[in-house]
């Protein structure tokens, strides 16, 4: 590990339950908070090259969810006002009025959700494929009843347990990335796949995985809300996509991109986790947006 790479803990209460979560430190100058997706395989680790690149210029501090991320997961009914309290906490104990927040996925949605009541939270918000909707709500385009029984079936101490190891093989976390998440159909192999399925057998992983699949920490009902919600922050807003992201998804990202105080850039590679996979494109995106002046109408 790099000298000036520091690992920490922090340690965070919710509901009088004490939950730690990973943290990582990087780099001198103004801070950039840094916070991945939400997902059965993401963790701040999947920011680590972006954050490299970016460390160049910045402290820059990347953060997991309560809930996700790389430490042993108490249960707890992860749903988005836990979550964007999170962000409150953050934003008040850990970085202090940052230069910049990056966030990806449904990281970068709760984002948006958090700028809903704190409009002026950041000067700068660079948004990475952002989404505000969960896998199964997606495909059924709606939060449907059965979603709430299967998240009491997953759960259950051994029964749950049985299923979501069959959800996390090696087999269905390759298609899962392969269909949505990676570009390349090997990019996830070897150490890397070994990785990603340690995050998913995290213990207690499955109470945070279920509820982002069925989108219980979903923080919109719509996209008209999402987009409303962006629309109102004043902060000068990136957002980073490409064409070759699952459609549903890009639509999604398209409307959030079309609001006038949003600057898109559209990468020729990526999907879903993009920053992960293609890091020096990324950074050169926000590096090169940060130094482009405003324009003001």
């Amino acid at each position: 590990m790099d000298s000036d790479v520091t690992e920490q803990t922090l340690h965070w209460t919710w509901g009088g339950m004490p939950i730690e979560v990973g943290v990582t430190r990087r780099g001198q100058g103004p801070e950039v908070l840094m916070l991945p997706a939400l997902s059965s395989i993401s963790t701040r680790h999947e920011m680590d090259a972006l954050q490299a690149v970016l460390a160049e210029r910045f402290t820059t501090v990347s953060v997991d969810w309560p809930g996700f991320g790389d430490r042993p997961r108490p249960f707890m009914e992860a749903e988005p006002g836990m979550l964007t309290a999170f962000i409150d906490h953050l934003l008040d104990e850990v970085v202090f009025l940052p230069e910049m927040i990056v966030a990806a996925g449904h990281g970068a949605g709760m984002v948006i959700r958090h700028l809903e009541e704190h409009p002026d939270a950041a000067d700068r918000l660079v948004l990475i494929a952002p989404t505000w909707r969960g896998p199964l709500p997606t495909m059924a385009g709606e939060h449907k009843p059965w979603f709430g029984h299967l998240r009491a079936w997953f759960d259950r101490p051994f029964i749950g347990a049985g299923i979501y190891r069959l959800n996390v093989s090696n087999w269905f976390i390759r298609r899962m990335a392969g269909e949505h998440v990676y570009e390349a159909s090997n990019w996830l192999s070897g150490e890397r796949l070994a990785a990603k399925r340690r995050v998913a057998r995290t213990p207690g992983a499955r109470h945070g995985s279920i509820r982002f699949v069925t989108g219980a920490v979903d923080p919109f009902n719509s996209r008209e809300a999402c987009v409303a919600a962006l629309g109102g922050a004043s902060a000068r807003t990136l957002l980073i996509m490409s064409e070759k992201m699952p459609p549903r998804s890009r639509a999604e990202m398209q409307a959030m991109g079309a609001l006038s105080g949003v600057d898109t850039v559209f990468l020729p590679h990526g999907r879903l986790s993009v920053h992960e996979e293609f890091p020096d494109e990324v950074a050169q995106a926000i590096l090169a947006w940060l130094d482009t002046p405003q324009q003001y109408d």
